[in-house]
């Protein structure tokens, strides 16, 4: 795990001093992804130059410097990431007569360049990582992104230099950087409260997408056609080429299902997820594991227990909220397993420390306010180990999202009523201000059913009336998933560019509703929101986080699955319960799904009122002229006179306003 970075310029502009100096200045600048050590490597006649930074987790000595070449000559590698798939790789280019002077992964995937070939090799590789490869002999550049985009890879042209690299900030300490917010961009953040990929917030940069390799060869430096998705535009547009695709792996998935029982589909996920958890607990430095208490870490920490030879180290972190407390059932599940368990209880102030580092540690705008305590977790586990293993994907890939249920369930609700009078229905619904609704459902409470009991019923009517007027499941699903509904209304000269939500060409062809609702959050919200918050919150403190849960074998198999080993007796993860009851007790994890998440809503009345109205005043939105003010500030008076909770909306708004603020020189 490392950060990488690099640039090329234009043919002969820049002697080789001056690549050095620039790229060892961008290298420099993600020193957090890699403490241990620094390399540069340049090819003046191109204008080419790679710079690492590298965090020592196989092989901590020299051998595994880079940038490397390989034994041959011909490549020249910058890589972040784990390829875990060497050992056996290694074996068999042994076998082929190849030697090895040390025992990096680096070292084995160059081997397998020259051996395989870049596609070939690619396809081997069992892991996450983006690489810089740069090819001496065709004199090419080849940029690869690890297929579910675990690891983050930026690139772009500025002023006629190609610049890469794994955070922005890397990009923006070359001179040529020149980067401007693109508006259209900053649309599509307050809608989803993370860019969607393949954007960035400025214009002109992108992040390469999953399962894709983009080359670039001196000639081609400033493109006139470009295009950054795959599919779609311009055919002679110089674009990304899939190596891995997620959209066939889902629809190969529905064509050819799982032929055996519910049992023999459980006993091959626990061996395929076994077998992502032992190839991730390679390390010659200390290991341990996140743990929440809940369904999917609690499952990848008993299967490092089953495939370990002693106690694993867990940890987690609990707040004095009760609502937002997950450290008991961690502890719990810690207890039973037998782990080293460490946990650490938050107090609101340490949370909001934290507040004034998200523009660094994030480098562009990001609202999951769950990044508070995701960079909390990393920092305490940091002190003990140097790589964790993490639950995330779980829910994707074995539909865990509350919102699974409740799309089909909204749109059943509304189905009946006649299109001319679900307007008249929404009105009738938001007539009534949220605390009168929630007041009465306490009042009712005991008459309701289950599924009517909500921690805040009068704002989730409101957001009920809000979809009252979708024409189809899908779209309720879209709104489910958006902050603001409208924002290129919000956003000054915005129009929203399409993404995997608006483009049916990136969208599978698949016709069970669930599956699509899952498939397009393992292709959007997934790498663009929970792997960029794992990926910033740990290596903002130089921790390696694996993921054994997207292990793409672990992917590809549970695309063939039918539905029923996903979702039974309205629950979702079925398959990983069946799982994890051989473990661990049932009633120890088995609970309603909640977030990771802090009181922000009270937190921006309180202690963060005054850091709020500062970068929300009327006068700063004028003056900065992103936004319009008055649909904004009408939140804001709704959310302080508790008329509404607002606070996702208004936390999308003042993330941005204070990386703006961050960004000013």
């Amino acid at each position: 795990m490392c950060g990488l970075t690099g640039f090329m310029a234009p043919h002969g502009s820049a002697g080789p001093d001056r690549l050095t100096e620039t790229v060892g200045r961008m290298a420099e600048a993600i020193r957090h992804r890699g403490p241990d050590d620094a390399g540069v490597w340049i090819e003046p006649e191109v204008g080419l130059a790679l710079g690492h930074r590298r965090l020592s987790i196989i092989d901590l000595s020299p051998e595994g410097h880079q940038p490397m070449i390989s034994a041959g000559g011909r490549y020249v590698i910058a890589y972040n990431g784990e390829v875990y798939s060497f050992t056996d790789m290694r074996r068999d280019l042994e076998g082929l007569g190849r030697r090895f002077r040390g025992r990096s992964d680096t070292e084995v995937i160059l081997a397998a360049l020259e051996e395989w070939g870049l596609e070939a090799a690619v396809a081997r590789f069992v892991g996450m990582f983006a690489i810089a490869l740069w090819d001496r002999k065709e004199r090419r550049l080849h940029l690869v992104r690890d297929r579910l985009g675990i690891k983050p890879l930026y690139y772009g042209w500025m002023n006629g230099v190609f610049l890469f690299g794994s955070e922005l900030k890397a990009l923006r300490a070359h001179p040529a950087w020149n980067g401007q917010v693109d508006r259209d961009v900053l649309a599509l953040f307050l809608r989803h409260n993370y860019i969607p990929s393949p954007y960035s917030i400025y214009r002109g940069v992108y992040t390469l997408m999953p399962g894709t390799i983009l080359t670039v060869s001196p000639e081609e430096t400033a493109p006139a056609s470009f295009s950054p998705l795959v599919e779609g535009g311009d055919s002679a547009a110089l674009r990304p080429q899939a190596f891995w695709s997620a959209k066939e792996v889902a629809e190969a998935g529905v064509r050819r299902p799982f032929p055996g029982s519910d049992q023999e589909a459980a006993d091959k996920v626990e061996e395929l997820l076994l077998e992502a958890v032992r190839c991730r607990m390679i390390a010659d430095v200390p290991l341990g594991a996140f743990l929440s208490g809940g369904i999917d870490s609690s499952t990848i920490v008993a299967l490092m227990t089953a495939a370990g030879s002693g106690p694993v180290k867990t940890f987690t972190i609990g707040f004095p909220e009760e609502i937002f407390n997950e450290a008991h059932h961690a502890q719990a599940v810690a207890r039973h397993l037998g782990t080293d368990h460490t946990e650490m209880y938050v107090t609101g102030r340490q949370a909001l420390e934290v507040i004034p580092k998200l523009p660094v540690l994030f480098d562009e705008p990001f609202s999951d306010s769950s990044q508070i305590p995701t960079y909390l977790v990393a920092e305490l586990t940091r002190r003990h180990v140097t790589v964790s293993l993490s639950g995330d994907g779980g829910d994707e890939i074995f539909a865990g999202y509350t919102r699974y249920f409740d799309a089909p369930r909204l749109w059943s609700y509304g189905s009946w009523l006649p299109v001319p009078l679900k307007p008249v229905a929404a009105r009738t619904l938001t007539s009534i201000p949220p605390p009168t609704w929630t007041r009465l459902f306490k009042l009712l409470g005991p008459l309701l059913p289950e599924a009517l009991r909500h921690r805040d019923p009068g704002d989730t009517i409101h957001k009920v009336a809000e979809i009252l007027g979708a024409e189809s499941p899908r779209q309720i699903y879209r709104r489910l998933t958006s902050h603001f509904k409208r924002p290129a209304e919000i956003v000054i000269g915005a129009v929203e560019p399409p993404t995997a939500f608006t483009d049916e060409a990136r969208q599978a062809q698949v016709s069970d509703f669930l599956r699509w609702m899952m498939y397009l959050d393992l292709i959007s919200y997934h790498p663009d929101d929970i792997l960029v918050k794992v990926d910033r919150a740990s290596m903002a403190v130089a921790l390696e986080a694996r993921v054994p849960m997207i292990d793409h074998r672990v992917v590809e198999f549970a695309a063939t699955l039918p539905s029923r080993v996903m979702v039974r007796n309205g629950e979702g993860k079925w398959i990983l319960r069946r799982i994890l009851s051989k473990y661990v007790p049932p009633e120890l994890w088995d609970r309603p799904k909640t977030g990771f998440g802090v009181p922000l809503g009270q937190w921006l009345r309180g202690p963060l009122k005054e850091w709020a109205e500062e970068l929300l005043s009327e006068s700063r939105l004028r003056r900065d002229g992103y936004f319009h003010p008055e649909p904004i500030l009408t939140k804001w008076k709704e959310h302080l006179s508790l008329k509404r909770d607002w606070h996702y909306y208004l936390w999308d708004v003042l993330v941005f306003q204070a990386w703006l603020d961050a960004q000013r020189p």
